[in-house]
């Protein structure tokens, strides 16, 4: 990784996905609490929940969604939320000079892509964080990623999710 990365909050990303969230929006967040480079899922889903966001988030470090249990909980999702648009959230690889980018994405995650697993895709949109080169071919125990890299662009990722939410809170009907 490259030692001067300087994650900043970009109020575009906020424009972006405030286009994807409506009041039927549930939030999914990817990947395991096992692996520093895989756990930017469930730390933005850790955070959305303890700061009460009202949207349905599903993957925590406590619950999270991972490549063993992606299928169950995708069900139990659908089942609850049968009407759902669901964005994805989910840490990947890139090329070197993209680590520490945040990207939302107009279609679906496929988890496990950039290590060769085939899961099911998850949402109609998504977040992304770029957080290894895919030339590292060992990017679940690279000893090359921090977890304050990766806490630091959870914290980004989930006030995206709030300030977008925000932003669209006056469009939502009333009950």
């Amino acid at each position: 990784m490259k030692p001067d990365i300087n994650l900043k909050f970009n109020y575009n990303l906020t424009l972006e996905i405030k286009n994807y969230i409506t009041e039927n929006t549930v939030i999914v967040c990817i990947g395991t609490d096992k692996c520093i480079g895989d756990c930017l899922g469930p730390l933005v889903g850790t955070i959305l929940t303890e700061n009460f966001f009202p949207l349905p988030v599903y993957g925590t470090l406590s619950s999270p969604i991972h490549a063993l249990n992606i299928d169950e909980r995708l069900s139990e999702i659908q089942s609850n939320h049968p009407d759902a648009s669901i964005i994805g959230v989910d840490a990947c690889l890139g090329d070197e000079d993209d680590i520490g980018e945040i990207r939302i994405r107009n279609y679906a995650i496929h988890p496990g892509k950039g290590v060769g697993k085939e899961l099911p895709e998850v949402g109609i949109a998504s977040v992304i964080g770029i957080v290894d080169s895919s030339d590292n071919a060992e990017f679940f125990f690279s000893r090359s990623i921090r977890l304050s890299f990766i806490m630091d662009m959870a914290k980004i990722i989930s006030r995206i999710f709030m300030e977008a939410y925000n932003l669209n809170r006056g469009q939502f009907p009333t009950i």
